[in-house]
């Protein structure tokens, strides 16, 4: 299982939010390319970036931020927040992003989703973020009455390269993943799950160890890495203990 650290940019610094709450930003870093260099440097295999302000924006505002992580280290990126046309999808994978995600664009307009997969096979991540196992969209502002598992659902069949999956209650709070809830999403689809929210210490970690075998290949952590409740060095160590499917 592979862990990812997790860089959310507000106004072009590294900051970390509790449940998805801007007015809770405590930002860590004004360089976020010297922080995606030391994630690689202990052994990151992958970084999962968010644009913040991109996601209420509704169009990418860190883009320059964004440009300077990619260029900083050799593994592969993600990039969701603000994704909302083909156009956005295709500047991101021109600067060298890897991966894109999609969430609120996948419910608002799904067949987006659809044509991004048919034009960038393998490279669309679906972003499905949860309030009390209801989709939220817009960045998390909005809850709809569309079902986390009803979502995945609409899109089995499309070369997705991966489901994130986050509980917004959990999202920031280090008070541990909600693993009952990953595990019916793993069990429900065929795309690969990455799960996301909660995590603050290597017990979190230990939890989520026993859900690659139902189809979760990985575990974004964010405020743990930053407060240093977890080293991410001792969680890959941990993580590797299980032989898992490449990302």
């Amino acid at each position: 299982m592979l862990i990812i650290p997790a860089i959310d940019l507000k106004e072009g610094r590294c900051v970390r939010l509790q449940r998805g709450v801007m007015s809770t930003a405590t930002i860590y870093s004004d360089n976020p390319a010297l922080t995606a260099k030391r994630w690689e440097a202990e052994g990151a295999q992958w970084l999962h970036v968010v644009d913040l302000d991109g996601a209420f924006a509704k169009e990418p505002k860190n883009m320059a931020a964004i440009a300077a992580i990619v260029d900083s280290v050799d593994i592969p990126v993600q990039v969701g927040g603000g994704v909302r046309t083909l156009e956005t999808f295709a500047a991101y994978l021109e600067i060298g992003v890897e991966r894109v995600v999609m969430g609120t664009a996948a419910h608002s307009n799904p067949e987006i989703l659809v044509r991004a997969c048919q034009s960038f096979p393998g490279k669309v991540v679906l972003g499905i973020d949860s309030r009390k196992g209801r989709v939220a969209v817009e960045g998390w502002s909005q809850t709809t009455d569309v079902g986390s598992g009803d979502l995945a659902a609409r899109f089995e069949g499309l070369d997705l390269a991966a489901i994130v999956y986050t509980d917004i209650s959990r999202d920031g709070m280090q008070t541990g993943p909600n693993v009952e809830a990953t595990r019916q999403l793993a069990l429900a689809v065929k795309t690969p799950v990455i799960a996301s929210g909660g995590v603050g210490n290597l017990d979190h970690i230990r939890a989520l160890l026993p859900l690659e075998q139902d189809g979760v290949i990985g575990v974004i952590v964010g405020r743990a890495l930053y407060s240093g409740s977890l080293g991410l060095s001792e969680a890959i160590a941990l993580a590797r203990g299980i032989q898992g499917r490449a990302l």
